[in-house]
């Protein structure tokens, strides 16, 4: 796969023709699909960054202040998108589980409750 059909989502910039009865499994598809490429991008940033931070501690590398700071304000930053994606795996979402509803919903026999506050 190239980095840039990884990106446009496979190369799917056109429209897709869905049947009316697969449509909300199909949007739950191309959600989870998106949510993965934004976890994955996020991870492996963050691990750049602290890898490049390590191996400038083994290497003892000397850092201008300056570009200390932007380092430490950077790694803030992805902390704090980390946590949003950790965030989104470890909770659930009253939006997904109104969608799950609706997918289960599609065969006219729903399997899932969205009122179970667990």
């Amino acid at each position: 796969m190239k980095l840039k059909d990884f990106f446009t989502m496979g190369g799917k910039s056109d429209y897709v023709k869905v049947d009316d009865k697969n449509r909300f499994y199909y949007m739950l598809q191309q959600m989870q699909s998106n949510r993965w490429k934004i976890t994955v991008i996020i991870l492996f940033l963050f691990f750049f960054i602290i890898a490049g931070i390590n191996s400038a501690v083994f290497f003892h590398v000397t850092i201008a202040e300056s570009w200390k700071e932007l380092l430490l304000i950077l790694l803030g930053a992805f902390v704090g998108n980390l946590n949003k994606v950790v965030d989104y795996w470890f909770t659930s979402e009253d939006r997904d589980k109104m969608l799950i509803q609706k997918v289960d919903e599609e065969d006219g026999v729903s399997l899932t409750n969205t009122l179970n506050n667990e």
